[in-house]
């Protein structure tokens, strides 16, 4: 879909209420990891540079609609001003004369940052009221938080349709890499698609399998589609429940074309904890006694076979226990030859979700792939073909 950014916007002497995800973790009122801060940088710096005034929406934690001391974004204000390496002002409020106050005395060179916006009950209940305060304390209005755009918010959308609306440089870098990765990929192109459970990604897989060549299923998922099979899978993580769904994707995906792999060998162990007995074993020989906790050496040959003559990777979740050792081995290996592809200019790699990022920073890939998004819910949404209501709002 087409979307403004910040180079379609005349910024010189605009107040821009610039929507962030500074949604960080806190520990004795410290920021414990300031990575999605560090995000926000490009965009904040470059509505500085062509002469805007940076006005940074935000919310932290689940206040709901109360104001709360521990979820007060001024306990951020030293890591910011440390990052953005600028003055940055604070207001009690996101509305009002508070905010008002603030905005209206933003000297050159400064950044305002309001109030949490879940402090106001409106917020996540996307009313039409506090949007338009909102919008009151601005020019134009750009949305960097893609994390936060499968949300119909007042900060997220409502605002959206009342002053001229842009993406900043972190959602257009997100939509960018989505796009190149599901809209108009280069072919041919595999899909990750791992973690625990099939019920929670039946959306997923159902808009997948209709979209890329090749559908690698990994993690407890692939549990339940060897058992659709008639397969024993022994004491593993498993919902047989969700055998009949398992068999519809498996049908859609031969009607599409779309190629699914599954384990041909697993990795099978008695408990599950560091340094467990583990033994590798056809997909259909797992002793009735044991756990499948990876996927086995042949296994991932295939998947790198898949991988070396794939164009484009989407990838979202591990294909076994990584969290233990051995039972890493299958995600770290497949992880470390997207990487290599990835560097190498063979591949455009795109992954995303939880899981996922934890799972490919232990891998030591994640910095060699093309794109890691950080959004989790937004990111799956996307992927499940699902419209965002914050990128709906920008076009």
């Amino acid at each position: 879909m087409a979307w403004k950014t910040l180079d379609d916007m005349d910024l010189q002497g605009k107040r821009v209420l610039t929507r962030v995800d500074i949604n960080v973790p806190v520990e004795n009122g410290v920021v414990t990891d300031a990575t999605r801060i560090e995000r926000i940088c490009p965009t904040v710096q470059d509505i500085l540079d062509r002469g805007g005034k940076p006005v940074l929406l935000a919310h932290f934690g689940r206040p709901k609609g109360a104001r709360r001391d521990d979820m007060s974004l001024q306990m951020l204000l030293p890591t910011i001003e440390d990052i953005l390496g600028v003055p940055v002002v604070f207001a009690a409020d996101c509305v009002g004369p508070a905010a008002a106050a603030v905005v209206d005395t933003l000297q050159d060179g400064q950044v305002a940052l309001l109030e949490n916006t879940r402090f106001h009950a409106g917020e996540e209940k996307n009313d039409p009221a506090l949007a338009a305060q909102m919008a009151e304390l601005g020019d134009v209005y750009c949305n960097d938080a893609f994390s936060a755009a499968h949300r119909a918010h007042a900060s997220t959308e409502g605002i959206a349709r009342l002053l001229p609306s842009c993406a900043g440089r972190l959602m257009q870098a997100e939509l960018s890499a989505l796009e190149s990765a599901l809209g108009t990929p280069e072919r041919p192109v595999v899909a990750v698609v791992g973690g625990a459970k099939v019920s929670t990604k039946l959306d997923l897989l159902g808009n997948l399998v209709a979209r890329v060549d090749t559908l690698v299923i990994g993690g407890g998922m692939a549990n339940t589609f060897l058992a659709a099979q008639g397969i024993d899978v022994g004491k593993s993580l498993c919902e047989h429940d969700m055998a009949e769904t398992a068999r519809t994707i498996l049908e859609k995906a031969r009607t599409a074309g779309c190629e699914i792999l599954l384990p041909e060998d697993v990795v099978v162990a008695r408990e599950f904890a560091a340094g467990a007995a583990s033994e590798t074993v056809p997909a259909d020989a797992c002793p009735a006694d044991a756990m499948i906790l990876d996927a086995g050496p042949a296994s991932v040959e295939r998947i790198r076979a898949a991988i070396h003559d794939a164009k484009t990777l989407i990838w979202n979740g591990p294909l076994g226990a990584f969290e233990i050792a051995p039972f890493d081995a299958a995600t770290n290996a497949a992880a470390a030859y997207a990487a290599e592809r990835s560097t190498a200019g063979k591949l455009i790699s795109v992954a995303g979700g939880g899981d996922t990022v934890a799972a490919l920073n232990k891998a030591g890939a994640a910095n060699d792939f093309t794109y890691i998004s950080t959004a989790g819910g937004a990111f799956l949404e996307w992927m499940e073909g699902k419209e965002l209501p914050g990128v709906a709002a920008l076009g």
